[in-house]
C-alpha cells in the first residue's frame, strides 16, 4: 500500500512559499514515508526555493493579470487553460489524497481541478482580507485555515479554522546568539544597535528610497544596518554596502537576521507579521499600498490597535519617519512594551494545527 500523498501549491513570493514549505516539513516530520509534490508557477521563485528545501516541484505555465495595461495580459486566458490541463495531468499522475493551497498563481488552477475531481482540498489564507482566487475556491474547499478573526465575511463559516500562519521552523526551534548572528551577517559585534530593513523577497521600491535618504541619519545615530533590498533592486543598491551597512538581495537565514536586530522596519504582509510576532522585536511597519483591498494596512493595524507595533503609511513617510523612528531609538520602555505586546500575539503552534486539519482529510 502506497503511503499518503500530498500536493502542495504556493508561490510567487516568500509569503506564499515559506508557509507551504513549513507545512510540508511538518507533514514529513510526522510521516517520513509520506509522498509530497509541490506545484508552482514556471519561472517564479518557488522553482528554486522548494528544491533547496528538499522537495520536488513541478511548474505550471500560469501568470496573473497585471494591474497596468500591458500586452502580457493577452496571454493570461491561454496560460490559464494550459495550466488547468497541466494540473489535471499532475493530479492524475500523482493521485494525491489531499491538495493544499497557500496562495499564488498556481494554487488557483490546481485546487480548482482537485475540487472538480472530488479530492479533499485545504486552503491556507494568510491575510486579513481574502484574495479573489481563494474566495472562488472556497466553495469546493474542505477546510480553510485562517490567521484572523472575522473571515466569515469571505468564506463559509463552517469550513473555517483559526490557526494562524505557518512560519519557518528555524524561528521556533532555536534563537541564535546575538553576537554570533551579527558576525554571521557580516557585521562587527558591538554595543551599537542594529536595524533590520525588510521589503519582502522581491523588494519594496519606496522603502529602499527611504533608506537611501536616511543613511547619513542612521550613521549619526550609530546604527548598524542589515538591508534586504530585494532581488529586483540589488544591482541598484549593492554599492551602498559598507562595514556597517550590509546590503542583501535576499536573506537566506532569517533567524540570524532577526537575532542580530534590535529594531525592524518591514512591510506588513501576512507572513512577515506572523514571523515578527514570534521574534518579538520592536517593529515599524510600512504597508505596501499595491495590494488587494489595502490588506497590508489592515494586517498592521491589527497589531497597532494592541500596542504591538508602529505603522507609517507611504504617503506620510517623508513627514513622519524621523519623528517615529527617534521615539523608538530614545525610549527603551517603549521598545520593551512593543516587544512584549507583539510577542503576546504569536501563534507558535500554527503549522501543527494546520497539519492536524490536513490529517483529518486523509484516509
Amino acid at each position: 500500500m502506497r503511503p499518503c500523498r500530498y500536493i502542495i501549491s504556493g508561490g510567487g513570493t516568500g509569503g506564499h512559499i515559506y508557509p507551504a514549505i513549513a507545512i510540508a516539513q511538518e507533514i514529513r516530520r510526522r510521516k517520513p514515508e509520506a509522498e509530497i509534490l509541490f506545484v508552482g508557477a514556471q519561472d517564479r521563485m518557488e522553482m528554486q526555493k522548494v528544491p533547496k528545501a528538499g522537495f520536488v516541484i513541478k511548474g505550471l505555465w500560469i501568470a496573473g493579470f497585471q494591474r497596468r495595461l500591458t500586452l502580457k495580459n493577452l496571454w493570461v486566458p491561454l496560460k490559464l487553460m494550459v495550466s488547468l490541463l497541466q494540473s489535471f495531468y499532475w493530479i492524475k499522475w500523482f493521485k494525491p489524497h489531499v491538495v493544499v493551497g497557500t496562495g499564488g498563481f498556481a494554487s488557483g488552477p490546481l485546487l480548482r481541478v482537485a475540487g472538480m475531481l472530488g479530492i479533499p482540498t485545504l486552503i491556507q489564507e494568510q491575510n486579513s482580507y481574502a484574495g479573489m482566487t481563494n474566495k472562488l475556491l472556497s466553495a469546493k474547499a474542505s477546510k480553510i485555515c485562517v490567521a484572523y478573526h472575522g473571515m466569515e465575511q469571505f468564506f463559509p463559516a463552517e469550513k473555517l479554522v483559526l490557526t494562524g500562519n505557518p512560519v519557518r521552523q528555524d524561528l521556533i526551534s532555536h534563537e541564535p546568539d546575538r553576537g554570533k548572528a551579527s558576525s554571521d551577517m557580516g557585521l562587527t559585534h558591538n554595543k551599537d544597535m542594529t536595524l533590520l530593513v525588510l521589503g519582502g523577497s522581491l523588494g519594496a521600491r519606496r522603502i529602499n528610497e527611504l533608506v537611501t535618504t536616511q543613511l547619513d541619519f542612521f550613521e549619526t545615530q550609530n546604527l548598524k544596518l542589515i538591508w534586504q533590498c530585494g532581488t529586483h533592486y540589488y544591482e541598484t543598491y549593492k554599492a551602498y554596502s559598507t562595514p556597517r551597512v550590509k546590503v542583501m538581495a535576499f536573506i537566506e537565514h532569517m533567524a540570524k537576521a532577526y537575532a542580530a536586530a534590535d529594531l525592524i522596519i518591514s512591510r506588513s504582509g501576512a507572513l512577515s507579521v506572523s514571523e515578527l510576532a514570534l521574534v518579538g522585536k520592536p517593529v515599524l511597519f510600512i504597508p505596501s499600498p499595491n495590494v488587494a483591498e489595502n490588506h497590508q494596512v489592515k494586517n498592521a493595524q491589527a497589531l497597532v490597535d494592541q500596542g504591538a507595533a508602529i505603522m507609517i503609511q507611504e504617503p506620510q513617510l517623508d513627514r513622519d519617519f524621523k519623528t517615529h523612528f527617534m521615539r523608538l531609538l530614545e525610549d527603551a520602555q517603549m521598545r520593551a512594551s512593543l516587544s512584549k505586546a507583539i510577542k503576546g500575539m504569536a501563534r507558535e503552534g500554527a503549522t501543527r494545527e494546520i497539519v492536524d486539519e490536513i490529517q483529518k482529510l486523509t484516509p
